[in-house]
């Protein structure tokens, strides 16, 4: 089971917030049941550097035993985040497809996938270790590509996601259906020169691209 979730805080708790993202790895190593995770960042998706950062919204992706939620939907961390944050954001996911790897990890292949013609909501993450001598150009080459991400058709909500300020860099969006991501990432014109532009560059040392059916939702973005 995948779950993730994001809370926003008030300024006052920043300093807290970017505590808990050291302090809370201990929590989800010893969690049971939980096989990969991610404390993230966020920010506004718009140009991948240290200044897109929203310092009032953070997150948590998980993959974890379905026999084990109840007990981590209990846990201190969840209620600590609960308790200092003014809105939460918490959805289900089940993958449809996924390339690539994340830290190295194919951390939802062994999960059950939802089929390719999935008709619901879809969320699509994409996440990737760019090489430090290409920031810049990456940097230069992001903004045609999230303009266009923000004004697709059929998209419902996107933020930028990290695992550190520079150089663990993605992305998390909520489309109506599997055919608007799919009409994003196929034939949007700034979309394509961009991954012309991957090719070419090769700013990437790792990255992945994954789809997933929306199974449970509970808040808004």
């Amino acid at each position: 089971m995948i779950r993730v979730y994001f809370w926003r805080i008030e300024k006052k708790r920043v300093l807290w917030a970017i505590s808990r993202m050291a302090l809370d790895r201990i929590s989800l190593w010893r969690a049971p049941g939980i096989s990969f995770w991610k404390l993230l960042g966020t920010g506004k998706g718009e140009t991948f550097t240290p200044i897109d950062a929203d310092a009032l919204r953070w997150g948590l992706l998980i993959v974890i035993d379905p026999n084990e939620i109840s007990q981590f939907e209990n846990s201190a961390l969840l209620r600590r985040w609960r308790a200092h944050s003014i809105s939460e954001y918490v959805v289900e996911l089940s993958p449809i497809s996924v390339h690539g790897a994340w830290s190295g990890k194919k951390p939802f292949a062994q999960l059950s996938h939802s089929t390719a013609n999935w008709q619901g909501a879809v969320v699509a993450i994409t996440r990737a270790r760019i090489k430090w001598r290409k920031n810049l150009i990456f940097w230069r080459s992001v903004p045609p590509v999230t303009s266009s991400l923000h004004s697709s058709p059929g998209l419902k909500a996107a933020i930028g996601i990290g695992e550190a300020p520079i150089g663990l860099q993605g992305t998390f969006s909520i489309w109506e259906s599997a055919d608007a991501v799919r009409n994003f990432a196929y034939r949007g014109e700034a979309h394509k020169a961009a991954i012309a532009a991957t090719h070419r560059e090769n700013w990437y040392a790792e990255e992945m691209f994954a789809r997933f059916a929306v199974t449970k939702e509970l808040g808004s973005l």
